[in-house]
């Protein structure tokens, strides 16, 4: 399972749609993570696109975090750091891209897929979009997706999810935070307001939402290195016999 999934593309006036599969809820694997990330570099630098729209196939699960066969199957350190980088150039990338990005959060989000919904500049989801920061039950700790996290719900709320670590938060919890902008109770509702938005962003100032865009991610400069860092940690950790026992409890139950 580990190589299946797929990252698509595709700009019509103006506006990229980026879509990641993966058989197994929406898990990512590095591979996955890094066309992922590639993906929206491109979208940030192509002069045709204005805006861009980030969703995952599917109806259940949004993204359902790092895959845990690739996370069973790391053997050294150097492995697990890379790994775990592959989120870190997701986050990066879609702070980085000079574009502002839509994500369409239509189902569960977990770990990395709660990060990955952090990291965008404007949050749509279905009322069945509930979070969860599950990584310290396996081991390890939120530790690439933190930053994004914290900065959107702030440093309470991300606590709270990290410490409880087996407990689902509601969609509508998550807007209370700030994680999520705008909650809807139909996918219809929940596509028909990701157009509008998108239709009237592809309309607007290039300029002026690249500057607005770096306004709001003042003071994350320093996230090349910081999330870097952060896989590192988590890259040790994955190789302890806790985090391989409990992973392997995780794989025979669920997320």
């Amino acid at each position: 399972m580990i190589n299946q999934g797929h990252i698509s593309a595709e700009v019509h006036h103006g506006i990229s749609t980026i879509t990641f599969f993966h058989p197994q809820s929406n898990s990512m694997p590095g591979d996955l993570l890094r066309s992922l990330a590639a993906e929206i570099t491109n979208a940030g630098n192509n002069e045709n696109v204005k805006v861009i729209v980030l969703k995952s196939e599917g109806e259940k699960a949004f993204c359902a975090g790092a895959s845990f066969d690739e996370l069973m199957s790391i053997t050294s350190f150097d492995e697990g750091r890379h790994f775990f980088s592959g989120f870190a150039l997701v986050i990066n990338a879609m702070r980085k891209a000079p574009k502002f990005i839509l994500a369409r959060v239509q189902g569960k989000a977990v770990g990395g897929g709660v990060g990955i919904a952090s990291a965008a500049d404007y949050a749509f989801a279905h009322e069945s979009a509930s979070v969860k920061l599950s990584e310290l039950a396996v081991g390890i700790g939120p530790f690439v997706v933190g930053p994004a996290v914290e900065r959107k719900v702030g440093t309470a709320a991300y606590t709270s999810m990290a410490i409880n670590a087996t407990e689902w938060q509601s969609a509508s919890w998550a807007r209370e935070k700030g994680l999520y902008a705008e909650v809807f109770p139909s996918i219809d509702a929940l596509d028909q307001a990701i157009s509008s938005l998108a239709e009237k962003l592809s309309a607007s100032s290039p300029a002026a939402m690249r500057q607005l865009k770096e306004v709001f991610w003042s003071g994350t400069e320093q996230w090349d290195s910081l999330l870097m860092e952060r896989a590192e940690m988590s890259g040790t950790l994955v190789l302890s016999d806790f985090t391989r026992n409990a992973i392997s409890k995780f794989k025979a139950g669920s997320r």
